[in-house]
């Protein structure tokens, strides 16, 4: 069986590659904005819900994507603190 490149081909990565970010970025406005994205996929996913309970869709399909993107979304920032915080107790125990 061949699997072909999932639509990640070499422009793609040159892209990516060359998309850095700028000099001046400061870490603690990365994670912020990460942060907003992620609340942001948290009220869409509660505003499908209501819409559902409400009776205004009947498009399950979306919901249920627009629910698990945010869950998604959750679970890979609670991992990135959890390795952050791993970092930080391993700095903590170097001698100096």
């Amino acid at each position: 069986m061949r699997v072909d490149g999932f639509g990640v081909g070499p422009r793609l990565l040159t892209e990516r590659a060359s998309s850095r970010p700028a000099q001046g970025t400061d870490f603690g406005e990365l994670l912020a904005k990460g942060l907003e994205q992620v609340h942001a996929l948290q009220a869409e996913a509660d505003a499908a819900v209501l819409q559902l309970a409400l009776g205004e869709t009947d498009n399950l399909h979306q919901v249920m994507t627009a629910v698990e993107r945010a869950s998604l979304a959750l679970e890979l920032t609670i991992a990135i603190r959890n390795k952050l915080v791993d970092a930080y107790h391993e700095l903590m125990r170097m001698q100096v």
